[in-house]
């Protein structure tokens, strides 16, 4: 595919000159079985399908620019979650079978598309959180718990990007709620244009069939159907992906081993996350037992 200059620059600042202009999802560019509401603002899913649900953002997206998402609908009887990512492909320049089924394999196998996979854990009805990518060209993610992860490197930051969001599997809805960007010359944050209060999140419209103990498909169903990509694959994939760089600063080097096995943070960083939250940020295990043999202090 030949990447060429995009017509789709960046909108005016409505709001005025330190405004990011509007955000909402790509109307042009849309899963087959996606639908727009909230003024472009909120995707859903069919509930009858696990894919067919990858969307754009309807402007580039600037480097270090913080897209904030909620979560509005889960359904826990598919496998695998949200994927994030950002691309230097218009979504309005590509051909009429676009957008494909999935993020990935479909797209990320073609040079200019950059996906990720988000732990389901992480994706809950009502769960707020954030991603970006760094001057360094690293796709970053903020949870609902405040801990940041690095999701992938070789981002090119050097085009314009337009993010990427994968309603997928267990995720069937999301809501965009702005996005912002801290200006370190002039010591400001820039934001995305206002928008109204977005309504509360109703969990009846979700699926927690997994978290009620109570799976509404059989164990055979639950596999064929749902995500292609086997729950061991995704959780190594995280793994690599963190597995150089602690996930809560993105600087140091990760060299503590946790109970639960991964190695994902510094020493500075586990003592913090051990006394402000005490689990694994990758699994949720707690990391407040036999921790003094594995390098982390009380």
């Amino acid at each position: 595919m030949e990447i060429g200059r995009s017509t789709e620059m960046y909108p005016p600042n409505i709001c005025g000159r330190h405004c990011l202009g509007p955000l909402s999802f790509h109307k042009g560019a849309l899963g087959t079985d996606v639908w727009l509401s909230l003024g472009g603002r909120r995707v859903e899913r069919d509930r009858e399908t696990f894919q067919n649900g990858l969307t754009f953002s309807s402007r580039p997206i600037r480097v270090q620019e913080k897209i904030h998402l909620r979560v509005e609908c889960c359904d826990q009887h598919w496998h695998g979650a949200l994927r994030l990512g950002f691309t230097i492909i218009p979504p309005s320049s590509s051909g009429p079978l676009f957008p494909p089924a999935m993020a990935i394999p479909d797209l990320t196998t073609t040079y200019g598309y950059w996906a990720s996979i988000v732990p389901s854990s992480l994706i809950m009805p009502g769960a707020e959180l954030r991603f970006w990518v760094t001057p360094r060209g690293m796709l970053v993610y903020e949870g609902p718990n405040g801990l940041r992860y690095k999701l992938l490197k070789g981002v090119d930051v050097t085009r314009p990007l337009w993010a990427m969001i994968d309603v997928y599997g267990q995720t069937r809805a999301v809501l965009l709620l702005g996005s912002k960007k801290k200006d370190l010359l002039k010591l400001r944050i820039r934001r995305s244009c206002p928008v109204p209060p977005p309504p509360s999140v109703s969990h009846r419209d979700s699926c927690m069939c997994v978290n009620e103990d109570h799976p509404c498909r059989t164990p055979q169903d639950y596999r064929l159907s749902a995500d292609p990509i086997p729950t061991t694959q995704i959780d190594h994939s995280i793994d690599r992906d963190i597995a150089d760089d602690c996930v809560v600063c993105l600087s140091a080097r990760a060299s503590v081993v946790l109970p639960c096995a991964h190695r994902c943070l510094c020493l500075r960083c586990a003592q913090r996350v051990k006394a402000d939250f005490g689990n694994c940020p990758l699994c949720r295990q707690s990391i407040r037992y036999s921790d003094e043999d594995r390098g982390i202090k009380s």
